[in-house]
């Protein structure tokens, strides 16, 4: 990627489209008045937006893929209309609006905010636990209906004493896996190819291949990031290896399940039901296939939405995007491999070269 000078006049360009996750953002941008922060709508001109682009050195960019307008998504197109551009920052944990091959071949460093909404995700997917073992939506619903004639017909399962097997045993698996272990007594198995089982045994798990922990398993939660390595991983195959009374619960992202798979699983009563917070495409519509079980709780896409957990993401993007603009390395980030040649283009428009 060419690079024409966008540090003359000692300001480092930043922007960001429609929104961010937390007032708090531009709170602590405001901060570092060398930092010049603009503001892009979905519909914004194509006079403003080609200059800004051109200018930046940082992308503050949404994480909500059916959200952000393809035109914004950091991939070789726009990194191509982006010559300064060092480091795209992502709202979130995940980096689906980001094509990380296309920004590691032009020199940007991608950073995410993970860990952020990491309680928010495990409450929500525990509280889905809770909801199918017990049936709440079911009771609820025939008791509104005006349809329940035996309580006796909607009896559920405690959770204690199960076992939960949890896909990804980072920020959020971590979390799931302490608060099933230690409050319900659960036993935890893991499916991480990137921790050893010294480090999984020290988050309350054990580690065991994909198809061990479907065939094991009471629930089973994805909460790992997508990738080329996990789209698509738990389709047909993994579901025939359940068990019939279990669960399987999603509060990762759309594309590591197939859908269809998930939805026979369901129609030939393989599974006893699933929690669901995330889409292929997002929301889903009304008369998605998944969404006419009754045995199917579903949210859209909002397990770490909550107060907390954005003021953490505001936080976290703003103190980092600083952290990294400073010439510092920063915590988060998703291609480290990028570093060598992205410390060369920040010297180049900064004149320092970044520590790390």
């Amino acid at each position: 990627m060419a690079d024409v000078s966008g540090a003359k006049e000692n300001v480092k360009r930043a922007f960001y489209v429609h929104s961010l996750n937390h007032p708090n953002y531009l709170e602590i941008i405001a901060t570092r008045p060398e930092i010049r922060l603009d503001k892009l709508e979905r519909n914004s001109p194509e006079a403003l937006v080609s200059p800004t682009m051109a200018a930046a050195h940082a992308y503050q960019i949404s994480s909500a893929r059916d959200e952000l307008p393809a035109q914004f998504h950091a991939n070789k197109e726009m990194l191509a209309r982006a010559p300064n551009l060092l480091i795209v920052s992502t709202g979130g944990a995940g980096y689906d609006t980001v094509n990380v091959k296309d920004c590691t071949d032009a020199g940007v460093l991608v950073v995410n905010q993970t860990g952020g909404n990491a309680d928010a995700v495990a409450a929500h997917v525990l509280g889905m636990m809770l909801m199918l073992s017990k049936q709440v939506v079911q009771v609820n619903n025939a008791l509104r209906k005006g349809t329940m004639k035996d309580r006796n017909l909607y009896m559920g399962n405690d959770i204690n004493n199960k076992t939960i097997g949890i896909v990804g045993l980072g920020n959020v698996g971590r979390r799931l896996a302490k608060l099933c272990a230690i409050v319900f007594d659960m036993k935890v198995l893991a499916y991480d190819p990137y921790l050893d089982e010294k480090t999984i045994a020290e988050r309350n798990a054990t580690k065991v291949e994909l198809d061990e922990l479907m065939r094991r398993s009471d629930f089973v939660s994805i909460n790992c990031p997508l990738d080329d390595t996990t789209r698509n991983m738990i389709s047909t195959k993994q579901f025939s290896l359940m068990q019939k009374h279990a669960y399987f619960i999603t509060a990762a992202r759309g594309f590591i399940t197939d859908e269809r798979a998930l939805e026979d699983a369901l129609r030939n009563k393989q599974i006893a039901g699933a929690g669901l917070d995330v889409f292929s495409k997002e929301p889903p519509a009304m008369d998605h296939p998944l969404l006419q079980f009754d045995n199917v709780i579903a949210s859209p896409h909002t397990a770490g939405v909550t107060k907390e957990a954005r003021a953490n993401m505001g936080k976290f993007a703003a103190e980092q995007l600083i952290l990294t603009l400073d010439g510092k390395q920063p915590p988060r980030m998703v291609n480290p491999e990028v570093w060598p040649a992205y410390a060369k283009r920040f010297e180049r428009a900064f004149g320092i070269r970044p520590q790390g």
